[in-house]
């Protein structure tokens, strides 16, 4: 049995994990409050919010396949991935403080800080989003651990939305007192702190296997980009990705405007959102049990028709009917977190099925590009969230009209189920099956040990330096 096939430990599994919580600690503010912070603190319309979430992730279009190019070159003596967890978690944290800070600005001076403060937020999460995420995929190469692994990424990355959700409104209160504005800058401030901190445990408590596979010098990123599309099994994975984070953006970034416009009381957000992270958290964990069961794609298959089956029952449910939302929210949070780090070990598993495909492994570029199809659903799902409330005509801090009511109601549970026929549809087309991926591994190991002309080794190098 190989390094890479051997058994991962649970303090590198939390080790791991402790890097998605740092993520998730930001990015969940991110994805559930910002759009009500610009529209109802910031000052800006819903249209423009939407609008600016849509342009700042398709600009990531561009850097997320140059950061796996980057990453997959890099050398040090941490490794290939895990130095930028060391070096981009400060500046990750600041700009952070930054995006959450409302500037005395002009109308359009605040438009053009919340373009430029979020575009560098989300370019700094590229850089150190893609390494991690590739960290993951060279810590083993075992199925089975690769699914627990993702599934311990996933449970502590809910343990960050959890505590985001349940703390961030009492926070902007209590340092706010009154001022919204400063309270949200002085809450990111405590925040982006814990953040950092877990990133460097994250690059404390984890490690690089060596590999002994080459990595082909004459490829360049254009190739190496170009060439994951040539793998049928990533782009179907990246095309569920798509729609599974348009569903999670959306419904994300609704759910505040959800509960204080229709069930009508602002203080349940707090629980409302608590409880959906810790149903998140719960089902994380449980794919750690469940996958090693059942296998990935039929538990899979199971979690999306639950999906389906709990939005649309949120769809039809009446405001007055609290306790049942909340009941069926938590199952539609359990499933979902089911569903997701299945989906991210995948990920992984398609580095292999291309490495058969096409000779070259290209973990952090593979990562890079499904981190874009993620971004084109956050962007998708943002975006709209932002149109919607516009096109219905959300007024903030108002009583909202049937029409807006409505709007809320669809972006919440009706645009879900749709996403989630769609992941359906197309999950039934995967091939990568435990034992299809057992033999594939097989066979790469076969031929991993000799060299072919025109090839390097990729034994790691003291400097960091691209090759």
């Amino acid at each position: 049995m190989s390094v890479n096939d051997s058994k991962l430990t649970v303090k590198e599994k939390i080790g791991y994990g402790l890097g998605d919580t740092a993520s998730n600690i930001v990015f969940q503010v991110v994805a559930n409050f910002m759009l009500i912070f610009y529209t109802d603190v910031f000052g800006i319309s819903a249209a423009a919010a939407g609008t600016l979430m849509l342009v700042v992730r398709l600009f990531d279009g561009f850097t997320d396949p140059v950061m796996g190019g980057v990453a997959d070159r890099t050398r040090s003596k941490w490794g290939s991935y895990r130095p930028y967890l060391l070096f981009m978690a400060i500046p990750y944290g600041v700009l952070a403080v930054v995006a959450f800070t409302v500037p005395d600005f002009t109308d359009n001076g605040k438009l053009i800080y919340a373009y430029i403060t979020y575009a560098l937020l989300m370019l700094l999460y590229t850089s150190i989003n893609i390494p991690y995420s590739a960290l993951g995929g060279v810590m083993t190469n075992n199925p089975k651990e690769r699914a627990s692994l993702q599934s311990f990424r996933f449970a502590m990355a809910m343990a960050g939305m959890v505590i985001v959700v349940a703390i961030l409104p009492q926070l902007v209160t209590w340092f706010g007192q009154g001022d919204q504005a400063k309270g949200y800058q002085y809450a990111m401030s405590v925040l982006a702190v814990l953040a950092v901190v877990c990133f460097l445990l994250c690059f404390k408590l984890t490690k690089e296997k060596p590999s002994t596979e080459p990595l082909q010098n004459s490829s360049s990123m254009l190739s190496d980009f170009g060439s994951l599309f040539k793998n049928d099994q990533w782009v179907l994975i990246t095309a569920i990705s798509v729609a599974l984070l348009a569903l999670i953006a959306l419904r994300g970034a609704i759910t505040p405007h959800y509960v204080k416009y229709f069930l009508g009381d602002e203080s349940l957000t707090a629980s409302f959102m608590t409880l959906g992270g810790i149903a998140s958290a719960a089902g994380a964990v449980a794919t750690i049990f469940l996958s090693k069961r059942f296998g990935k794609k039929p538990l899979f298959i199971a979690g999306l028709t639950l999906g389906i089956i709990s939005h649309a029952l949120l769809y039809v449910l009446p405001a007055t009917e609290i306790i049942a939302i909340y009941i069926i929210f938590i199952v539609a949070n359990f499933v979902h977190m089911i569903v997701t780090p299945l989906l991210f070990s995948m990920v992984a598993d398609t580095v292999d099925y291309g490495t058969k495909l096409n000779g070259r492994r290209l973990m952090a570029m593979t990562f890079s590009g499904h981190l874009l199809g993620i971004k084109l659903g956050f962007a998708i799902g943002g975006a709209s969230a932002g149109w919607i409330l516009a096109y219905t005509s959300y007024v903030p801090n108002q009583a909202q009209t049937e029409e807006a009511l409505n709007g809320l109601l669809f972006a919440f549970a009706g645009a879900p189920v749709i996403f989630l026929i769609i992941s359906l549809i197309l999950i039934k087309r995967y091939k990568l099956t435990e034992s299809v991926l057992s033999d594939i591994q097989a066979e790469l190991k076969q031929s991993e040990t000799t060299p072919k002309p025109g090839e390097i080794s990729t034994a790691p190098k003291e400097n960091l330096a691209a090759t």
